[in-house]
């Protein structure tokens, strides 16, 4: 039975990877070539102008926010419109009628969103490096930063699938949500040029905590508690997990 269920979810893991594989121009060039532009407008041609920003040069500090903003996109916009799709071709269901439990269904699904959030995390990383140097902190809360930040956005992104009707619904959460919220995260500037008010209001945004997490694993600097940040993180993917799960096992929006 555990092999079975192993296979299942291997089988689901890798089906979702040759997906994004299949199509590279499409999913991973793309993230690619918008750091690039990133890194040549904010880092070289702004960042030159503002100076340094907690004691790293501004081409340094938005490294770390700017890898993790792919990361958040991608692993979301991986895995909503993988199953979405699914759904709408129907494929869902020979999941639904095969004896694979449902939690091995929303784990190969977010398993394949973190691993395109990995592959573009490591692209834009090195896209960095012909940038700047890039300095290491602490290796480990990089990794566990990344596969938890990943894992929370894939498993976001399965809930947008569940609930959308179309496809339009799939890009509703990611450019009205989203994409605030990433910009308003602590991405390009530090939490300690804002207002009190401001910082305090900023620190209700989650993805300032996965930000600065991921900052403080490459400068050891972060505007917030890092053991806070792994541990929001943490939370989030337990609750959400067990929503998708949930919400499989009733037949939401694919049982009709």
């Amino acid at each position: 039975m555990v092999n079975r269920t192993f296979i299942a979810l291997r089988t689901i893991w890798i089906k979702e990877c040759t997906r994004f594989l299949r199509i590279w121009v499409q999913t991973l060039v793309p993230p690619a070539i918008t750091m690039s532009l990133y890194f040549i407008i904010f880092g070289s041609l702004i960042g030159k102008r503002i100076g340094e920003m907690g004691g790293f040069s501004y081409m340094e500090f938005i490294v770390p926010g700017l890898i993790m903003m792919s990361v958040i996109t991608n692993s979301y916009a991986n895995v909503s419109s993988s199953f979405f799709s699914a759904k709408f071709q129907r494929n869902i269901e020979e999941l639904l009628v095969a004896p694979v439990p449902n939690w091995i269904i929303v784990l190969g699904f977010v398993g394949g969103g973190v691993a395109r959030a990995i592959l573009i995390g490591i692209i834009v990383t090195c896209v960095s490096l012909l940038f700047v140097d890039i300095h290491i902190h602490n290796f480990a809360i990089i990794v566990v930063t990344l596969l938890l930040t990943s894992s929370l956005f894939a498993t976001a992104g399965l809930i947008n699938a569940i609930f959308a009707k179309t496809f339009d619904d799939i890009s509703v959460v990611p450019t009205f949500v989203l994409t605030p919220l990433t910009y308003l995260g602590g991405v390009f500037y530090s939490l300690t040029l804002l207002p009190e008010f401001w910082q305090w209001v900023s620190k209700i945004n989650p993805i300032v905590y996965m930000v600065n997490g991921f900052r403080y694993g490459f400068l050891g600097v972060s505007d917030v508690n890092y053991v806070t940040s792994l541990g929001l993180l943490l939370v989030f993917n337990v609750v959400l997990f067990t929503l998708a799960y949930q919400l499989i096992n009733r037949g939401v929006g694919i049982r009709s």
